[in-house]
């Protein structure tokens, strides 16, 4: 099982479905579309509530969509891994207001897993010119990040933390080298199609992976606005040892694929490249994610 891959699908994030109609928004199609890929290969599944991200007039993610739809799905998986969103920063809200869902969806018996993104970042289109316009900035602070960091290990949360840019691996691995890192952390890094973050392409992982040498932390690699699944990112990183994300927030390749498209496209390349794949129950033992209780 030491090689085996987790597979993580993202499945809807901020993509709606004028993008692509097979994008699950209500309770009931993420109840669905998430079980189709846990028995596909997913071993953890993320999903977004209706409220944005970037740009929204409150920081505040109710917990009660998050609730609906998950103590379905864990009546009928009781090991599945599962985790939500968080809004950005700014002066319209604190980072107590936009983490709380965290501890609530955590204190319901739902959540094993807390989000952390420890870093700032701007994200937008390319404009008529091909140059970044419009967007916004998702902003988190050093406090903010330790906030998340305090509240995970308060709650026996385990950390996925995001890295849209090299800075945001420096804070993780500050963490991590002090001893506050809470158990069972996933390093998740997000390279972008377009105008932020590292390439996806090999060397780029191989940047991260020099930084990351010598901690233990395990890894994976999504691709944020195009197709993880087409890139020679993909293959490198499973050659790597790391695991890999897909899912409909992310994907911006062709055509419209559901969600369990992409799940299955992840096995078999995984398949192709001798890498077992994770249960979710597998993926918890490996990352050390204690059982709900």
């Amino acid at each position: 099982m030491s090689n085996a891959v987790i597979i993580e699908a993202a499945i809807n994030g901020g993509t709606p479905k004028s993008r692509n109609p097979n994008t699950p928004r209500t309770p009931a199609e993420i109840v669905a579309d998430a079980l189709k890929c846990f028995a596909a290969g997913a071993g953890i599944v993320h999903n977004h509530n209706v409220e944005p991200v970037v740009g929204g007039t409150s920081g505040v993610h109710a917990p009660a969509p998050y609730i609906e739809a998950w103590s379905v799905i864990l009546r009928e998986k009781p090991d599945a891994l599962l985790y939500p969103t968080m809004a950005s920063g700014g002066p319209h809200t604190t980072i107590e207001e936009r983490y709380a869902h965290i501890p609530a969806l955590a204190s319901a018996g739902v959540c094993r897993i807390g989000l952390v993104d420890p870093g700032s970042v701007n994200v937008g289109p390319t404009d008529a010119l091909g140059l970044p316009a419009g967007g916004g900035t998702y902003l988190n602070t050093f406090a903010d990040a330790r906030h998340m960091l305090e509240t995970c290990a308060e709650h026996g949360l385990a950390p996925s933390i995001s890295i849209f840019e090299p800075g945001f691996l420096r804070v993780a691995l500050a963490y991590h080298r002090a001893g506050r890192m809470p158990s069972g952390a996933l390093v998740k890094l997000y390279f972008g199609a377009s105008n932020w973050g590292l390439p996806p392409t090999p060397t780029s992982l191989d940047a991260y992976l020099a930084m990351l040498d010598g901690t233990g932390l395990p890894w994976s690699v999504a691709v944020l606005g195009g197709d993880l699944l087409s890139l020679p990112l993909a293959e490198h990183a499973l050659e790597r040892g790391g695991h890999i994300r897909v899912g409909l927030e992310d994907f911006g390749g062709n055509g419209e694929p559901a969600n369990v498209e992409l799940v299955e496209r992840a096995v078999e390349l995984c398949g192709r490249k001798g890498r077992a794949i994770a249960t979710a129950a597998e993926a918890a033992e490996i990352l050390g994610i204690p059982a709900l209780l």
